[in-house]
């Protein structure tokens, strides 16, 4: 029996490699290194990385294990299988908030840090006044 036939849809490898060597490329640039600075850490040739992350090089899992580590994210979230349910949305602006704290002060960075503790804490307070 084929997995077609029992019920399993075959992702197209090559979609999955594109979607992958995105996010990988996405994540890189977010953390402000170059091809060449992954590429010398990872031992490969920085035309090896471009490759991956225009989807034409398959990514082994130690590489991705690297890579994951580097780029400090889970290998979940390059695989789609994102571990804690967060939306892409909701990544995307939390990315947005890092990049504009990111050209704040050192002091505006904290004042943000104690804005956040507060709209934790409001939200904890509203659960719990709701009795939920």
């Amino acid at each position: 029996m084929t997995k077609d036939r029992a019920g399993f849809s075959q992702p197209s490898a090559d979609t999955d490699r594109q979607v992958l060597g995105e996010r990988l490329k996405e994540a890189r640039e977010y953390v402000g290194l170059k091809q060449d600075d992954v590429a010398k850490k990872l031992g490969i040739p920085r035309s090896a990385l471009s490759n991956i992350e225009a989807g034409s090089r398959k990514v082994d899992a130690i590489e991705l294990a690297q890579l994951a580590k580097l780029y400090q994210r889970p290998v979940a979230w390059f695989t789609g299988e994102d571990p804690h349910g967060a939306s892409d949305k909701v990544l995307a602006e939390v990315a947005h908030v890092a990049r504009a704290a990111a050209a704040l002060s050192h002091q505006d960075r904290q004042e943000l840090a104690r804005f956040a503790d507060f709209l934790k804490s409001r939200a904890r307070t509203k659960v719990g006044s709701d009795g939920r």
